[in-house]
C-alpha cells in the first residue's frame, strides 16, 4: 500500500498536536489497542505520540514513494532537531513534549530509524541471531520508550521489555508470512528452513505441509517462552498502566494462537485475530485493574 496521507502540517499548538496524535493512533491499530480506556489519562498524550512516531517511521520504510532512504535520513533530521526544541509538525510537537518531560534520550528512536534504513537492503535473515539483532532495533526500542514514560530507567524492566517486545516482533512475523512473501521478504531464517527440509518455493507456493506446520510450530513457540520471560514485568509496573502493558503481550499471544487455531498453516494467507478476542482481551484486562490485580 502506498502512503497517500499527507505530511502533518506545522504546528505549536499542544492541544492540536495532542488531537492528530491520538486520531492517528487509533486509525492505525492493528492486533492490540495501543491506548486503552484504563491507562491513565495523564499518559494517554504520551503514548500516543510515541506510537504515531513508531507507525510513521515504519510506514516511511515500508511503504514511502519515492527515495525511502532519502525521507528516513530528514526524518532522523526532525527528530534531532526535536531535541533542540525545533518541533516542526504536530508529531514532533507532541513527541517533543514526552522527550522533555520523561528525559527520553534520543538512541531508542534513532535505532528504530537505523532498523528501516535495514528494511531497504535486508531481506532475508541467514540464522535466528541475525533476526534477533534486527529485532534489537525494529522491536526493542519501542518497550523502552514506554519505559521511560513510565519513570522506569532500570536494566531488570528493561530486559523483560525487551522479551515482551522482541515476542511481539516475531509474532506479528510469523502470523504475516505470507503478507511478507509478497512485499519480497522472509523473515523465518534461512537456518531453520532447512532444518525442516523446506524452500521459499514452499512459501512462495503456499504450500501447507507437515514439514511447514512443523517450523511453524517451532517459531511460535520461540515467540511464546519470549513472552513468558517478558511477563514478570507486569509485577513491575504501576498496576494504573499495568493493563496497556500487559495488552501488548497478550496481543502478541493472540497472534500466535490464531497461527495455531490455523494449524500452523501460514504460508497460503495471514490468520486473523478477530474482534471478539480483542474486545475479550480489553473486557477482561480492565475488569483485572478495577480489581487492583
Amino acid at each position: 500500500m502506498v502512503v497517500t496521507r499527507p505530511a502533518p502540517s506545522p504546528s505549536r499548538d499542544l492541544a492540536e498536536a495532542d488531537a492528530w496524535c491520538r486520531e492517528y493512533a487509533a486509525a492505525h491499530q492493528e492486533n492490540f489497542t495501543v491506548i486503552s480506556w484504563v491507562l491513565p489519562r495523564a499518559l494517554r498524550p504520551h503514548f500516543a505520540s510515541l506510537y504515531s512516531f513508531c507507525r510513521w517511521t515504519d510506514d516511511l520504510g515500508d511503504e514511502a514513494e519515492g527515495d525511502r532512504l532519502a525521507q528516513l535520513d530528514d526524518w532522523e533530521r526532525s527528530l534531532l532537531r526535536s531535541y533542540e526544541g525545533i518541533r516542526e509538525s504536530p508529531l514532533f510537537s507532541a513527541l517533543g513534549r514526552t522527550i522533555d518531560q520523561f528525559h527520553i534520550p534520543p538512541e531508542p528512536f534513532l535505532r528504530l530509524i537505523e532498523a528501516n534504513r535495514m528494511d531497504q537492503h535486508i531481506t532475508r535473515f541467514a540464522t535466528y541471531d541475525d533476526l534477533l539483532r534486527y529485532c534489537s532495533h525494529s522491536a526493542t526500542p519501542v518497550g523502552r520508550m514506554v519505559l521511560y514514560v513510565l519513570g522506569y530507567r532500570d536494566a531488570e524492566r528493561q530486559a523483560l521489555a525487551d522479551a515482551t517486545c522482541i515476542g511481539l516482533q516475531l509474532a506479528n512475523f510469523w502470523q504475516d508470512v505470507s503478507v511478507d512473501w509478497r512485499k519480497g521478504r522472509v523473515y523465518v531464517p534461512q537456518e531453520d528452513l532447512a532444518r525442516f527440509g523446506l524452500t521459499e518455493a514452499d512459501i512462495s507456493a503456499g504450500r501447507d505441509s507437515p514439514a511447514s506446520r512443523q517450523l511453524m510450530l517451532f517459531e511460535v513457540e520461540r515467540a511464546r517462552r519470549l513472552f513468558e520471560r517478558g511477563r514478570g514485568l507486569d509485577s513491575l509496573i504501576d498496576r494504573h498502566a499495568r493493563a496497556d502493558i500487559r495488552l501488548f503481550r497478550l496481543g502478541g499471544e493472540a497472534a500466535l494462537d490464531a497461527v495455531a487455531a490455523a494449524r500452523y498453516n501460514v504460508f497460503a494467507s495471514r490468520p486473523p485475530v478477530t474482534k471478539a478476542t480483542k474486545a475479550r482481551m480489553a473486557l477482561v484486562n480492565g475488569l483485572r485493574v478495577k480489581l487492583g490485580i
